[in-house]
């Protein structure tokens, strides 16, 4: 929801940044594996009980992915790799926090339900990639980009609340299997009206 209707307020920043890299010689696939390292060191620092830190860290991880995109097309240099990097990088920058915040707390009833947040996140993430496939309409990115509740800020704010809070992860691993369980009901839906058009 913010990647969709609050891009347009960072959007001025990102783009600075993609001009500044650009002009440094730096391509945009360069800039997508140093958001993916800078990722996984998010992931390292929060298993090393550096929470502070390792948000800091994920969010410039995630800066760094809104930039490369911005990268590709200002030098008209988007491409099917780039983008099956990108989408491919972001999981596994999830999945390392998860993980992370696993090794962390192995009681069995947070470990069950950080496997339940990791199955929503591959069912709606299915959902998402498989309607950008199939789907004929067009975005600014090089497939069809379905809106709903929890975009790629909304992860990175739930897993902020998760790290930062670990105290009340059952909670706020809860609500974030919540809201991605109703994301994926929303594209679900929205993709039952628009493959029927």
């Amino acid at each position: 929801m913010l990647d969709t209707h609050g891009r347009i307020y960072v959007q001025p920043l990102i783009e600075r940044t993609a001009k500044g890299l650009l002009r440094l010689g730096l391509s945009a696939n360069q800039i997508t594996v140093t958001a993916f390292l800078v990722g996984v060191a998010a992931s390292v620092i929060i298993y090393f009980d550096q929470p502070y830190l390792g948000v800091a860290v994920l969010w410039i991880s995630g800066f760094l992915d809104a930039v490369d995109g911005s990268m590709a097309r200002l030098s008209r240099t988007s491409s099917g790799w780039g983008t099956v990097l990108d989408v491919t990088f972001d999981r596994v920058v999830e999945v390392g926090i998860i993980i992370a915040l696993a090794l962390r707390h192995p009681e069995p009833k947070i470990l069950f339900l950080l496997m339940l947040l990791a199955s929503s996140i591959i069912i709606v993430m299915t959902i998402f990639l498989t309607v950008g496939a199939v789907s004929d309409k067009q975005s600014e990115k090089s497939f069809y980009y379905q809106p709903g509740l929890a975009e790629r800020t909304e992860g990175f704010i739930l897993f902020s609340l998760m790290v930062l809070f670990q105290s009340y992860l059952v909670y706020t691993t809860i609500l974030y299997i919540f809201i991605e369980l109703f994301t994926g009901m929303q594209r679900l839906l929205e993709a039952r009206r628009i493959l029927k058009e």
